[in-house]
């Protein structure tokens, strides 16, 4: 049995730089609030179209919304947001990105071509505040001319999309998305520059903000009627949330902010971030979208199994989230998490039976095993050396992301 008083002394605190925060700043937050209304729009998107097609859609869409969310975190480590012009251009790209999501439910329909302008519109706001954060760094500039070209041509196609219909339309967004998401890992590493901190902190806010859609999918039983089992599933709903909170913020976010804090300035940090942030975090981001729709499907239907599209969004968005938390500790520490590769996977193979048992018993299962596997984590798995990071103290954990 140990003390927090024996762990106090027997771990030194951490180095000044490693205890530094850098605060991401109130302007920054309201900007996240938009883009947060683009996400909820994506479950609108799958939820008016319930269909493999749908969901397909709404990743897609999701995906694009996402890169240009990551634009602007990499922006914002070189530019002070709340000064001067930054201001002002934020502003203008703000009413840009809301007009966006009013036409994201209709991206794929008569709403494609304004999706595609008003996208544009996003992008060009952060190549343009960008230009002005690489004046006096040629270098920097380099990567951000490049960086504009492989924009112009996703967003070409978004606007060529528009005019196509079915699997060609389809086809011409996944190249788009390809050619966003493949240009940051193979060209200019070296240049990009980062407040490790801050990014870190970014990135730890827009998880909170995706949680929020699962509490949004939640207002939903306040059109319901005020029974037990309408109780009972806000409460399981929440504990479903809290669960997903508790698997990336207890632990996984300290560590991945610490490495990248101790990463190597330059390629190696870079890399990192762009690893460990701009990739992984999507698939996180994507799982608490889907597992709100599947929310809002129990809510409305929690006597009755869910149909197989709502069984994965709710099953299959968890074990989503899970594996993207095996994928980060892969990266991070180079072993694999047996306990959420493994419940991920059990996930993925309950889907068929939720859709023969009545909902309520499946987002009850959904939060029993959640729980059960972050007790064991807590008080088997890390035990004493979770209080010491979680405390400032100087240890590593390996593997812990």
């Amino acid at each position: 049995m140990w003390t927090r008083r024996r762990a106090r002394d027997r771990a030194p605190r951490l180095s000044a730089e490693l205890r530094q925060r850098e605060s991401v700043r109130p302007l920054e937050l309201f900007f996240d609030l938009v883009f947060v209304l683009a996400f909820t729009q994506c479950t609108a998107l799958m939820a008016a179209d319930p269909t493999w097609e749908g969901i397909g859609r709404g990743m897609l869409v999701l995906a694009m919304v996402w890169w240009a969310w990551i634009c602007y975190a990499w922006l914002t480590s070189v530019v002070e947001p709340e000064e001067g012009p930054v201001r002002l251009v934020l502003f203008g790209v703000m009413a840009a990105i809301l007009v966006m999501a009013f036409a994201i439910p209709e991206a794929f329909g008569d709403r494609a071509l304004g999706f595609a302008i008003f996208y544009g519109l996003v992008r060009l706001g952060h190549i343009a505040l960008f230009v002005l954060a690489s004046r006096g760094d040629p270098r920097l500039r380099r990567s951000v001319v490049g960086f504009a070209t492989s924009t112009g041509l996703a967003v070409g196609l978004l606007v060529a999309a528009a005019y196509v219909d079915g699997g060609g339309q389809v086809a011409l967004w996944l190249i788009a998305i390809l050619i966003d998401w493949i240009e940051p890992a193979f060209f200019g590493k070296e240049h990009w520059r980062l407040v490790p901190a801050h990014f870190a902190e970014r990135h730890n806010l827009i998880i909170i903000l995706a949680l929020g859609e699962s509490v949004i999918a939640l207002g939903v039983g306040a059109d319901l009627a005020f029974t037990a089992p309408v109780i009972a599933l806000a409460v399981l709903g929440i504990g479903l949330a809290a669960a997903l909170w508790w698997i990336y913020f207890d632990l996984v976010a300290l560590v991945t902010e610490r490495r990248l804090i101790r990463a190597a300035p330059g390629r190696e940090r870079n890399a990192l971030a762009r690893d460990s942030y701009s990739y992984l975090h999507f698939p996180m981001v994507a799982g608490i979208v889907l597992g709100a729709l599947g929310l809002e499907a129990v809510l409305a239907h929690h006597d009755a199994p869910l149909d197989p599209v709502h069984s994965f969004a709710l099953l299959g968005g968890t074990a989503i989230y899970l594996l993207a938390h095996v994928a980060l500790r892969l990266r991070n520490a180079h072993s694999v998490n047996i306990e959420r590769l493994t419940l991920g996977l059990v996930f993925f193979a309950l889907i068929p039976v939720a859709t023969m048992v009545d909902a309520l018993y499946s987002i009850v299962v959904v939060n029993l095993l959640l729980w059960a596997m972050i007790a064991f984590e807590t008080f088997y798995v890390y035990g004493e050396r979770r209080y010491l990071l979680r405390h400032d103290m100087e240890i590593d954990i390996p593997g812990s992301s």
